[in-house]
């Protein structure tokens, strides 16, 4: 069970969020059946909350995978609005596309193919909500990007930001990700104190990272 708390925590918490129906569903069953990873139904939820909240018109989404967080996002959003996300994997892409174009978004969302490092620097569009769930070791590197081009009021959703707890305690760290989580304990301790930001490190799903760019006029 891919989560920082414990599996019974976890467990409650799943069991009360409303199951998805429809195309959603449908490809929850495809991730689990092709071992393809996709946000937890608790941090689904969250966003899916931060959305009406906060209304955005312009959503920035870093790692596409199959399209599911594109097109749960897409499910909680009202009037006019856009979504861009990226990804570098041929075969995500391919299959995203497909279910896009299934949907009733499929001329709302847009897929840029390549790698984030390489396509991030050549956008100039602003963003009002911008979701990292690319990879992990990279976040530094998107955050530089993403301050850039998120509006003031603006909000980061950065996903996986504990790595199965890993980034919270030596004891779990497996040596071969000894890199990422340096990266990560890096990222969040910088998010944390940035000038003109809040942010907030949340225990739940992989671990959950909201950082709100401060409206200062």
């Amino acid at each position: 069970m891919s989560s920082v708390n414990e599996d019974y925590i976890t467990s409650y918490i799943r069991d009360i969020v409303p199951e998805k129906c429809g195309q959603l569903k449908m490809m929850e069953d495809y991730a689990h059946q092709n071992n393809v990873p996709i946000i937890e139904p608790e941090v689904g939820q969250l966003i899916s909350v931060l959305l009406k909240l906060h209304k955005p018109k312009e959503i920035l989404e870093v790692g596409t995978a199959i399209g599911y967080s594109a097109l749960l996002m897409a499910q909680n959003l009202h009037g006019n609005w856009n979504i861009t996300t990226m990804e570098k994997n041929p075969e995500m892409i391919e299959k995203a596309l497909e279910y896009f174009q299934e949907s009733p978004y499929g001329d709302r969302i847009r897929i840029i193919e390549g790698d984030a490092r390489e396509t991030f620097p050549h956008l100039t569009k602003k963003y009002d909500f911008i979701f990292l769930d690319a990879a992990k070791g990279q976040y530094m590197e998107f955050l530089r990007f993403a301050m850039d081009l998120l509006e003031p009021g603006g909000l980061i959703v950065s996903d996986n930001v504990l790595y199965k707890g890993m980034v919270a305690s030596d004891k779990l760290v497996v040596r071969r990700k000894r890199t990422i989580v340096n990266r990560l304990r890096e990222f969040l301790e910088h998010i944390n104190n940035m000038q003109g930001y809040t942010s907030s490190v949340l225990p739940l799903g992989d671990g959950v990272a909201l950082t709100f760019k401060e409206d200062l006029i």
